[in-house]
């Protein structure tokens, strides 16, 4: 397995020094060399800033349950690269990711301009689901919409924007109208289109383009949390019609398992066979790691959530305030993150910070973090930088424990913190193995 990881990794390494460069051409001339595979593709295509994953996850398993032969391609991975493309819920094999990625070295044009790494990948992804002759895939946008690489088909299914904030501005368009437009460029002429709560001048600029493209357009409103007599085995929402388990944590899931269950009405009324029982099955088997997600370090309770960027930041807060319980940050963000307005989010009086860097990526130095935190909140009771996040782990949960005060340490900041910690997990002591506590 990691002489397989290595291959992968050399494959796509020489695309890296390319960075993000948005666009159409590139992709479009690899796919044409390879045969056009996304034309043999269909695809429910999901955009917006956050929550994509989360609703691919929940289409993912919906349609598997419902007996369907599913792709599922989302970004970025946590640990390594083949999380990125599944089958009926299941993670690519390294070595058909290899023959894959090899067959795209094969059909470059030295002549032409590269195509970026996530250009190279997502070539693969729409290779892998046209050989295995998928019936649908689930298709997450990368950055944007209009120009990602993931925007290459003339139809969908049906085309989603989870939601929108203020993010990638530098790429998308000062304003949220301008962000939204460029997440808008996934909706197809007359295919249906569906939006999840937006601002309102990001909701108006989607249904001027939703009208302007003949798309059926659905505005989806949050599920609401019901309670089944004798089932506790879950929490249940209900999204007009359709009650279901939602396994998922933090309010922000009634937003996206409605959008995913939207989505699920869609295709029945295009006459696709999803009973409600595999919509519940589906639902109640779905996982997505890394967000909101129950672990344990040293014996003890950690909560574990990207919060990569403003909006995931509030929804994380808002689920940590109802646990009722002092808070222990460890946190870790990327340079090019908003890191004043996560910190807004996050931080409040008598809440204790241990900051640490992003490894192999470009991280936000931990002394510059911590001057910004204690500007926004003054109050911290304890804020302290670290090496790495084992040790900055091993420190928070020895002061709870120290303190016999039951808080709850939660990481957050990055995925790709998070992923590292994962990849990591087991060349510590047992101690520091993650166990999903869900």
């Amino acid at each position: 397995m990691v002489a397989d990881d290595l291959q992968i990794g050399s494959l796509l390494q020489p695309f890296q020094r390319f960075g993000v460069n948005l666009g159409l051409k590139r992709i479009e001339k690899l796919l044409a060399n390879l045969g056009n595979p996304q034309e043999k593709v269909p695809i429910i295509h999901v955009a917006g800033s956050n929550g994509k994953g989360s609703v691919c996850a929940y289409l993912s398993s919906i349609l598997t349950e419902g007996g369907y032969r599913v792709g599922r391609y989302t970004s970025p991975h946590l640990v390594d690269w083949t999380e990125r493309i599944y089958l009926n819920e299941q993670a690519i094999a390294p070595t058909e990711l290899i023959k894959l990625l090899q067959d795209i070295h094969g059909a470059l044009d030295p002549n032409a301009e590269s195509p970026t790494q996530f250009e190279v990948i997502t070539a693969a992804a729409w290779l892998y689901f046209a050989r295995s002759q998928v019936d649908i895939a689930v298709m997450e946008v990368g950055l944007g919409g209009r120009l990602d690489a993931t925007n290459v088909t003339d139809r969908s299914l049906v085309s989603i924007i989870t939601s929108l904030s203020k993010e990638h501005w530098q790429r998308l368009g000062p304003t949220i109208a301008d962000i939204a437009r460029e997440k808008a460029g996934v909706f197809k002429p007359n295919c249906p289109a569906i939006i999840g709560q937006l601002p309102s001048e990001a909701k108006d600029v989607a249904i001027a383009r939703a009208k302007e493209l003949d798309c059926p357009l659905t505005c989806v409103e949050p599920a609401q949390r019901i309670e089944i007599p004798q089932r506790n085995d879950a929490n249940w929402a209900k999204y007009e019609d359709i009650k279901y388990p939602l396994p998922l944590n933090g309010e922000v899931q009634l937003n996206n398992s409605a959008l995913a269950i939207a989505a699920i009405k869609i295709l029945q009324q295009q006459g696709w066979d999803i009973p409600e029982l595999a919509i519940q099955t589906g639902m109640n088997k779905t996982r997505w790691l890394g967000r909101l997600q129950w672990s344990t370090w040293q014996n003890s309770p950690l909560l574990i959530d990207g919060a990569h960027n403003p909006a995931a930041a509030i929804a994380l807060r808002q689920y940590v305030d109802t646990l009722k319980k002092p808070i222990v940050w460890v946190i870790g963000i990327l340079s090019t993150k908003d890191r004043e307005d996560v910190f807004d989010a996050l931080l409040k009086p008598q809440d204790e910070l241990h900051l640490v860097p992003v490894p192999d990526h470009s991280s936000a130095d931990t002394q510059e973090l911590a001057a910004i935190a204690n500007g926004v909140c003054p109050n911290l009771s304890h804020c302290s930088t670290h090496l790495d996040v084992f040790t900055a782990l091993d420190s928070a949960i020895s002061r709870t424990q120290e303190s016999k005060t039951e808080k709850l340490v939660v990481l957050c900041g990055s995925l790709y913190l998070i992923g590292h910690l994962f990849q990591n997990r087991d060349l510590h002591q047992p101690s520091h193995k993650l166990v999903n506590a869900r």
